[in-house]
């Protein structure tokens, strides 16, 4: 069942959406050639302590890093390694703030360095297209809509720009839990209407999980996370934590940069 946060719950979850989103511009900011995962990982536990929460993502099964990392042709879940970024790498960084009771969650892609080839505008683009994906659903997050406003804003313009988006992976609810209902698909699957409505003081990670090439995904290795394109290609990933108001949705995690 959707849970309505009340005033005080949104209060909390404001604070520590304002923490989230200082840590991740904080750790996009050392996503550079040479920066190493594991590096920016410890660096995430530190911040989160430092502004006294812990890390959400160790409340999801046996997960023990505070971050996961994913780059070029890595979809989500990332394990932080210990192998070096180099030029022109498109790194998606996912983090989850525990806070006072209540998760926030976060994610971001960006291309490693400046290198201005053919390839890296290719990748800049591809880029472009989930946070531009990520900013129209957003906005259909509104009383009176449904969950099929938001998935259907994904799919037109990940779609329409040529790209997959993965449907085995969805957003979802946040709250006292990381994940809570509803989920929030990237892809409408069924007429809007017989989608869940969106009520003021509802609270949603919404997210844009994307492929170049085809949808399908895999895991990489025996590590039970790291999820890769089945194809090699290159996935990005964008997501904010929203508050459904009685107006304009709030964007919990905006940056604050």
């Amino acid at each position: 069942m959707t849970h309505i946060k009340t005033a005080s719950e949104i209060e909390v979850m404001r604070d520590g959406g304002k923490k989230l989103a200082k840590i991740r511009d904080r750790l996009l900011k050392e996503l550079k050639p040479g920066s190493v995962p594991l590096q920016i990982d410890n660096l995430a536990k530190k911040l989160i302590a430092e502004a006294g929460g812990s890390p959400s993502f160790v409340t999801v099964g046996d997960y023990q890093w505070a971050t996961c990392i994913s780059v070029n042709d890595g979809v989500v879940h990332g394990i932080p390694t210990d192998k070096p970024f180099n030029e022109g790498d498109a790194v998606g960084l996912d983090v989850g703030l525990f806070y006072q009771g209540f998760h926030t969650d976060t994610s971001w892609s960006k291309l490693v360095g400046s290198r201005q080839e053919e390839r890296s505008r290719e990748k800049e683009k591809f880029l472009q297209v989930g946070e531009e994906a990520l900013d129209k659903a957003i906005s259909q997050a509104k009383p009176g809509n449904r969950i099929g406003h938001i998935s259907q804003a994904i799919q037109t313009t990940i779609e329409g720009a040529g790209y997959s988006v993965v449907r085995s992976l969805v957003g979802h609810g946040v709250g006292s839990n990381l994940h809570e209902p509803p989920q929030v698909p990237g892809v409408l699957t069924k007429r809007i209407e017989k989608t869940p409505p969106l009520f003021k003081g509802m609270v949603l990670a919404i997210e844009v999980i994307y492929n170049k090439g085809k949808p399908d995904i895999v895991y990489k290795n025996n590590d039970g996370w790291t999820l890769v394109t089945a194809d090699g290609s290159l996935s990005g990933l964008f997501e904010q934590t929203v508050l459904i108001t009685q107006n304009e949705p709030s964007i919990l995690t905006a940056s604050s940069l």
